[in-house]
């Protein structure tokens, strides 16, 4: 027992082990007030402003939330301090994006032969758009199965009616269940799926509110959805038993109220304007993402989930969950668990801080464009600086900036994106080779993804700047290959500028067990080794913007609107 415990404090100490830039301790404190930033990019500004970007009061900083607003507010505030030139809308700092808040009203109504249904119990209307639909005099038939298409109703037969699909036993109760503009239904008012209460209560939030990114290539939805449970499907239609499509149910009453609201989500764009009056209309754009998850209404035992997931899910949320613990790791657990619970009591959390992804990033960037708006020289292109929103999303702000672009596109000659790049430890399982080895970090570790791929002339200029730094980065390069399962290429906001045949690099330190984790907070970052990475996103930067020419392509471009692989 004492070598088990003694050998769970070894781990235990690797595990939660940073180099702090005030004292050295091994563990950095959960909450803390730095000094005021300064010029020169150093461990102690970027551990001040992760403090107070990856702080509790963020509650994660989920799109589409008043915390996204308070986390926007907060760079918007650092940009405007530091003289950057406005680079969003309407002579400010923000681009907003096409967000929206979708969700059914609670005042909708229901009633069959008289009968009032429940609102959540016995139907549960899915918005998709802004809607009052009066169901007063529509008839209601039979649509069908809802997975065999080859049941269903023709369009003819649907048009104005309430269409009705079963949903077998043994399928998804919730699937396939939204028809386009261009589907038979089309032109239905309303369509019910009979599967509500096989909705299991916790995946009906997602359901009652939705947040939806209003890309303007978007298909158009046809009827809206309303979940109804098969006993009232039943009261509908005297029997779910031999339904034929076509069949007429009993007559509804009631009114679906719909709403549609705008939802915080917004860019925060600056730029730092070149010294050359020939080079400064074009731009080198240095981005990361603000958002994170959000939180939860679930707490959990900090540190538990933490030795857990170090155990279990060594890449965090790209690890397949592990519900139980083989006996040896139940062993090495417990004895983790019994070492740091000495050492502190439990605590409970719930929010998914997002220190790493990517405030680490977020940081790294606010201290870069500090260092160039207070050098004695500025560099000749000028310096566009991209804070991304909705990146855990689907990437919304980069794909909304690239095509809404606040400088001419074809202006930005490059783009260097961080994400996650305060980790890379020896401990820290950081991705995977093409043949499924675990690749771990180490002193200077780093990782490239993209940088060659439409321009080797960028891989090359970022290979000489790093043999000229001191100390130099070690390059990781196993996840950029082609055809790599984690697709890490086609994650995070690079891609949507090179998609547009713009040069990027992609420069993160990785994964690691705290990855979408409530775990992911500011005292496990390696400040050190994320201002040596900031300070070499700015050479790079620099060195770019001062060449005679634009980086080179010499690869083809994709097409924008195909789906990326890697």
């Amino acid at each position: 027992m004492a070598c088990a415990r003694f050998t769970a404090a070894v781990a235990f100490g690797l595990l939660f082990a940073a180099d702090s830039p005030a004292g050295g301790q091994s563990e950095l404190p959960r909450t803390y007030i730095g000094k005021p930033t300064t010029a020169e990019i150093t461990s102690a500004d970027l551990m001040t402003r992760l403090y107070i970007f990856a702080d509790d009061s963020m509650m994660g900083r989920e799109v589409g939330t008043i915390y996204h607003l308070k986390s926007t507010a907060y760079i918007e505030g650092e940009v405007r301090k530091l003289g950057l030139v406005p680079a969003g809308e309407d002579g400010g700092y923000f681009q907003t994006l096409p967000v929206y808040r979708y969700y059914a009203d609670s005042i909708s109504t229901l009633q069959i032969g008289g009968k009032s249904m429940v609102f959540g119990a016995d139907f549960f209307p899915y918005a998709t758009a802004e809607h009052r639909i009066s169901l007063d005099g529509v008839p209601v038939v039979y649509g069908g199965v809802l997975t065999d298409s080859a049941t269903w109703l023709p369009a003819e037969d649907a048009a104005g009616k309430i269409v009705f699909f079963s949903v077998p036993s043994t399928s998804t109760p919730a699937r396939n269940f939204q028809f386009s503009a261009r589907s038979r239904f089309a032109r239905s008012p309303l369509v019910l799926v009979g599967s509500l209460e096989r909705i299991p209560q916790s995946v009906r939030p997602f359901f009652a509110q939705r947040m939806v990114f209003l890309k303007s290539d978007a298909p158009l939805l046809g009827p809206p959805t309303t979940f109804i449970t098969t006993n009232v499907a039943r009261t509908l239609f005297g029997t779910l038993d031999g339904l034929v499509a076509g069949m007429a149910g009993m007559a509804l009453s009631g009114t679906i109220v719909l709403h549609r609201a705008q939802a915080p989500a917004r860019n925060v764009v600056a730029i730092l304007p070149g010294s050359d009056p020939a080079l400064r209309g074009e731009y080198v754009a240095i981005g990361a993402h603000t958002d994170h998850i959000g939180f939860n209404n679930k707490p959990v035992d900090h540190d538990s989930t933490r030795i857990f997931n170090m155990i279990t899910r060594p890449q965090g949320e790209d690890s397949p969950p592990a519900p139980t613990l083989t006996p040896a790791q139940a062993l090495r657990f417990h004895a983790m668990l019994d070492s740091v619970h000495a050492l502190h009591p439990a605590r409970l959390d719930s929010i998914n801080n997002g220190a790493d992804d990517d405030g680490t990033g977020t940081v790294s960037v606010l201290e870069i464009a500090e260092a160039f708006a207070k050098a004695n020289t500025r560099p000749r292109r000028s310096i566009l600086f991209v804070w991304h929103a909705g990146e855990e999303k689907g990437l919304w702000g980069s794909q909304y900036y690239t095509d809404h672009p606040t400088v001419p596109r074809d202006s930005i000659v490059a783009q260097l994106n961080m994400d996650m790049v305060g980790r890379g430890s020896a401990t820290d399982i950081t991705g995977e080779t093409r043949s499924g080895e675990f690749t771990h970090g180490g002193p200077g570790y780093l990782q490239l993804v993209g940088s060659r791929r439409l321009s080797t002339e960028l891989g090359t200029l970022i290979e000489s700047v790093n043999r000229r730094a001191h100390p130099a980065l070690i390059f990781d390069y196993s996840m950029d290959a082609n055809g790599h399962r984690q697709n890490i290429y086609c994650r995070s906001d690079h891609y949507e500028y090179a998609r547009y045949g713009i040069p990027i690099a992609f420069l993160t330190t990785g994964g690691h067990s705290d990855y979408h984790q409530v775990t992911d907070e500011p005292q496990y970052i390696d400040y050190e080794h994320l201002a040596q990475v900031a300070k070499f996103v700015q050479a790079v930067a620099a060195e770019v913007a001062n060449l005679d020419h634009r980086i080179a392509v010499d690869k083809p471009k994709p097409d924008p609107s195909a789906r990326c692989v890697q």
